[in-house]
């Protein structure tokens, strides 16, 4: 795996993960994740925070104890600003607010979470950035750090992430869907989606540490922006 690196000092590193990857090992070590790579690369390594397998884009490891403590207190004290990029089906009425809706474990205890009065306190802003005919792409900041925290707001409002399978329909965008005069080319045999996973992109951080602000921004992937791109061409 090509590690795509943001930065980098003596105490953590920055990555750009790609959409697929396991942050950190799951219990059935089923697959390679990100972290078993970065610990080939530096020997030892330190979780700071997880991104969903299927959500790409910017995450911390710290490279020692010490700073692993600092930025975990910094997660915990919420002082890290986090951005993430979405597109989601619909168009968000209103199209910028706060959503400050209890996140819980599904009783059905199968990975997802839920929206209910009695889970944890959790806030997200949301602002919508662009609006096309049936989707939007929408800035989110989050300040609590819920499992599917975005995920499941984005369904709270009543317009889940494009290709959602826990919290929406998860079907991908087609070009069939956006574009007026569409056909297969001779050589393909079905369409597949110009955006097939999870459009959700963690983009930007700021925090302070040992007296220094950071600004790291992973920018948007291939798929991403190449689906914008028809997503303006065709709106």
């Amino acid at each position: 795996m090509k590690l795509n690196i943001v930065f980098e000092n003596e105490d953590f590193v920055a990555i750009s993960k790609p959409s697929g990857t396991l942050s950190v090992p799951d219990r059935k070590q089923s697959e390679p994740s990100l972290k078993d790579f970065l610990k080939q690369k530096y020997g030892e390594i330190f979780t700071v925070h997880r991104l969903d397998k299927f959500t790409s884009g910017l995450i911390l490891f710290a490279k020692n104890s010490g700073t692993h403590k600092q930025l975990s207190q910094l997660f915990e004290d919420r002082a890290i600003e986090k951005f993430y990029i979405g597109i989601v089906n619909g168009v968000l009425r209103p199209s910028s607010g706060t959503v400050n809706t209890p996140i819980m474990e599904h009783p059905a205890k199968d990975g997802r979470m839920l929206a209910h009065s009695k889970g944890k306190p959790s806030v997200t802003d949301y602002e919508t950035i662009e609006a096309f005919k049936n989707y939007s792409l929408v800035q989110f900041q989050i300040h609590t750090g819920r499992t599917h925290q975005i995920r499941i707001h984005a369904q709270y409002l009543g317009q889940p992430i494009v290709c959602d399978e826990l919290y929406g329909d998860g079907r991908g965008i087609y070009l069939s869907a956006i574009k007026k005069k569409y056909n297969l080319s001779k050589n393909q045999w079905e369409e597949r989606p110009i955006m097939g996973r999870l459009a959700l992109h963690s983009y930007n951080m700021r925090f302070t540490l040992n007296g220094e602000t950071y600004s790291l921004e992973a920018p948007l992937p291939k798929d991403f922006s190449a689906t914008l791109e028809q997503l303006r061409k065709n709106n």
